[in-house]
């Protein structure tokens, strides 16, 4: 996956690099990288089960909080570094220019005679727990939202908003969009993101100072 990193750097707006195809696939039904595999689908199981059941293992909303994340950052960094290459080539970061710009940048791998295709089976189960996953994190949402848990409510928000960038970003690679990121949309999840985690460590102090303020008995 090898790019000429200085001529991206020369690049003033948002970047989208078609240099390849995602739909050379082989349809073989078999694993090329399970470890991978096991890996992208083992983190976002252990993230929404931790989520849905923690509460029956631990009363400290502290310890389930700090678990939670945890968990959500090894999806994030997994998903983002590994996975998405290796199981349907296609990758997206992001660069600060000499100028404090900041451009993003959304790949999919160049196919050539005689390179490895893509396994059909891995790139459905990429696809499809991207997309479950994702529908599970704003169903969490809603569901703490009416039942008034705002506690909950902080943490289903920060899975679908690290879950929901790596889905963006990896839609936008598939799609080969030309068009530029919006900058609107850009700096609400950026802000968003920021926010539910200044408020998540808020929290996370006054109800660690309440803990330590209870009587002993």
């Amino acid at each position: 996956m090898a790019d000429d990193t200085s001529s991206i750097m020369k690049e003033s707006d948002d970047v989208t690099l078609n240099f390849g195809e995602e739909d050379e696939l082989d349809h073989q039904k078999r694993l090329k990288h399970p470890v991978a595999v096991f890996f992208h689908v083992f983190f976002r199981a252990a993230a929404v089960l931790t989520y849905v059941m923690c509460e029956f293992f631990s009363s400290s909303f502290i310890t389930n909080f700090i678990v939670l994340v945890l968990l959500l950052c090894m999806d994030f960094w997994t998903v983002k570094n590994i996975t998405g290459r290796l199981l349907v080539g296609l990758r997206w970061w992001n660069y600060v220019d000499e100028e404090g710009q900041s451009h993003w940048v959304f790949e999919s791998r160049k196919g050539t005679p005689g390179s490895r295709k893509i396994s059909a089976v891995e790139s459905r189960i990429f696809w499809l727990s991207m997309v479950v996953s994702q529908i599970l994190w704003v169903v969490f949402c809603f569901v703490a939202l009416f039942s008034i848990n705002f506690k909950w409510l902080m943490v289903a928000v920060v899975g679908t908003l690290m879950t929901g960038a790596n889905f963006f970003g990896y839609v936008r690679c598939k799609m080969g969009s030309k068009q530029k990121m919006s900058s609107v949309a850009r700096n609400f999840l950026t802000a968003q993101f920021i926010k539910s985690m200044f408020t998540a460590a808020s929290t996370t102090a006054s109800d660690s100072k309440a803990e330590s303020n209870q009587p002993q008995k």
